[in-house]
């Protein structure tokens, strides 16, 4: 993968990391307040044992809570949108589940979830949506400085390869 351009990643970073840090505020908050939509949209997927669809309808929005607020406010950069990727990865592993085994559900993602109409899933959204965030927080993992951010220096950045460090000298 190439690196963008030294003056233009800082706000490209900034960029990424705003609207990821909105998309996951914005889910989260809208799942805290009604845990049993949480629930609903959780049992759908039809992936967990019972026992445990109460413990990720809770703690699934707490988390995209707790990675909105990082990635908002600058904070672990790296780390959050490490988080962000993981939980895509896991939300777009359901979603693809759901559609392939038939289930007609809403995804939840910005909703309550659950069952809906025959017809009425968006799965080529869902996915395509999450695919575009993944590769968002993957960019934004491998290149966290950004503007405007409260946390400063991130994790280290990788090492550069030796043709980066030819070309600084």
């Amino acid at each position: 993968m190439q690196r963008p351009s030294p003056s233009l990643l800082p706000w490209a970073a900034t960029a990424a990391r705003l609207l990821l840090g909105v998309v996951f505020l914005v889910a989260g908050a809208l799942k805290v307040p009604d845990p049993a939509a949480a629930e609903r949209a959780v049992r759908a997927y039809q992936l967990l044992p019972e026992a445990l669809v109460p413990l990720a309808a809770f703690g699934l929005p707490v988390l995209e809570v707790a990675v909105g607020l990082a990635l908002l406010v600058g904070v672990a950069v790296r780390a959050a949108a490490l988080g962000a990727a993981v939980l895509l990865v896991v939300y777009l592993a359901a979603i693809v589940s759901a559609w392939a085994r038939g289930l007609q559900i809403d995804c939840g993602c910005f909703s309550s979830g659950g069952t809906v109409a025959q017809g009425q899933t968006a799965y080529p959204w869902d996915v395509a949506r999450d695919l575009a965030l993944l590769a968002v927080a993957a960019a934004l993992a491998r290149w966290p400085r950004s503007r405007l951010a409260l946390g400063g220096r991130d994790l280290p950045t990788a090492a550069p390869t030796r043709t980066e460090t030819s070309r600084a000298h």
